[in-house]
């Protein structure tokens, strides 16, 4: 690595940087929920049913998926500026083609490819707490994190509000806009990060099921992640088709404003963080999942009521996130040199519970409406806390798997 990228190194991270990479970030991710509250309008636009149209969550989550898992453990192969400005490149493609797909099968395509692409995401997470020194990690990584849900709770409204003024087709040329310049501007401004291993890319693959093989703790998180996704998915899902329908007949614009209600929840979700940091991560896990499983006794009254959609909304976007941090919390104590492949197994899970609980939605949402809705996210929510509760009996010994671990 030349001289000059040493030394920025050793110095840290500069704030305007920081700032730079959390808007990245939220903007790269951001590119996954820019469809959820247009669902109704796409299903009209390309004369397919909202069951069909709500399976685009499905498809975009999966992509996502495949990223986690084949792209993110990249970051420590290959030079990061290089690969973040390439994936932001090809997510400026996928959507330039789902401005101007013609069919539903090709605009499906694309958002698989944005799908996959957004992991570019969590590649900035990994690179900028490479970037920081260690009495300012937490900070800016934090920061970065920040961002990224900030992106994942307005990409909602931006998308709604943009639609209702120049058309859903819009919404994606102004991300694909977004993209191109932010892969131009981070090209120029990010220093080159040299890759952090050795390994052939299968071994490096290969060490994220070791990982998954020998730590428990890991187990325990990607399962009650899944749920919290899972739940964060069947709301997301399903809601845009209840907002469009009676008793609201909104638009698009009133819709994407919805997002803002998560951002609330959202604020405040970072305490399960703190709460970790002071020894206390059992309980913010266990408070966090029963506000999430209380979340959905008060969504079910949102059929009628849009204070009790609200109140809904917000209860799960904060047990949701506080449950998503308090999980990060916990996973990279473990191994410090393997962080990255840490976040591709944790990540790989929780977006899994995301893919496996849209599909579910958008097949139970066209038989049951939303009580039925409901009904899966508590279920959801429920078999968390069952997870949580007997998991943390067997790593504490109080509850052994075999009358000779308990010996």
């Amino acid at each position: 690595m030349p001289e000059a990228n040493t030394a920025e190194l050793e110095k840290g991270i500069s704030r305007p940087l920081v700032l730079l990479l959390a808007t990245t970030a939220g903007a790269a991710v951001a590119n996954l929920y820019y469809a959820q509250p247009l669902l109704h309008t796409i299903a009209r636009a390309f004369s397919v049913s909202n069951r069909s149209a709500g399976l685009l969550v499905t498809v975009t989550q999966a992509g996502y998926v495949v990223g986690l898992a084949l792209l993110v453990p990249l970051g420590d192969l290959l030079e990061r500026r290089r690969l973040i400005a390439a994936s932001l490149i090809v997510a400026a493609g996928a959507l330039g083609l789902a401005a101007v797909a013609p069919t539903f099968a090709l605009f499906a395509l694309a958002v698989a490819i944005l799908g996959v692409s957004a992991v570019v995401a969590q590649i900035i997470v990994a690179m900028s707490s490479s970037l920081a020194t260690g009495n300012e990690r937490g900070r800016v990584v934090g920061t970065v994190m920040s961002g990224l849900l900030i992106g994942i709770l307005v990409a909602r409204t931006i998308s709604g509000v943009a639609a209702e003024l120049l058309g859903w087709r819009a919404v994606f040329v102004i991300g694909a806009a977004a993209m191109l310049m932010l892969a131009a501007v981070l090209r120029c401004a990010l220093p080159r990060v040299p890759p952090t291993e050795r390994l052939r890319y299968p071994q490096l693959l290969r060490s994220v099921l070791e990982l998954v093989r020998g730590e428990p703790l890991l187990r325990q998180r990607m399962l009650i992640g899944a749920t919290a996704f899972g739940c964060f998915s069947v709301l997301w899902t399903s809601v845009a088709f209840l907002l469009a329908g009676p008793p609201y007949h909104y638009g698009n614009a009133a819709i994407g404003l919805f997002g803002l209600a998560g951002l609330a929840g959202a604020l405040i979700a970072p305490v399960a963080g703190r709460l970790s940091d002071r020894g206390h991560g059992r309980l913010a896990m266990t408070g966090s999942i029963f506000v999430l499983l209380a979340s959905w006794g008060v969504l079910a009254f949102g059929n009628s009521s849009v204070v009790a959609l609200i109140v809904g909304i917000v209860l799960l976007d904060l047990g949701a996130q506080a449950m998503h941090i308090s999980n990060q919390s916990a996973i990279y104590t473990l191994h410090g040199q393997a962080r990255s492949r840490l976040t591709t197994a944790y990540m790989v899970s929780y977006f899994l519970g995301g893919v496996v609980l849209s599909a579910a939605t958008s097949a139970l949402y066209a038989t049951g409406g939303w009580p039925a809705v409901c009904g899966l996210g508590a279920g959801t929510a429920a078999i968390g806390l069952i997870a949580w509760l007997i998991s943390e009996q067997v790593m504490t010994g109080r509850l052994p798997l075999s009358a000779e671990r308990s010996s």
